[in-house]
């Protein structure tokens, strides 16, 4: 598994929507097919971030912090 999301886009008059069922309110929109996936992209990358300062909010200090990959 890779760092990978599906990407359901619809079209909406001369736009095309972008979103993603894993990740709830990450949507993107575009002229194009691109242009819309791009967009989800980094509304994608926007939600994880605030997710990742909202949940280090209160961690102790002398936690241990390290990193998980996938893939």
């Amino acid at each position: 598994m890779r760092n990978e999301f599906t990407a359901i886009i619809e079209t909406d008059g001369d736009w095309l929507i972008a979103y993603c069922p894993e990740i709830p309110g990450a949507n993107g929109q575009g002229r194009t097919k691109e242009e819309a996936k791009k967009s989800l992209g980094e509304a994608i990358e926007l939600i994880f971030e605030d997710r990742r300062e909202e949940g280090m909010r209160g961690v102790p200090e002398d936690a241990i912090k390290d990193v998980v990959s996938l893939g």
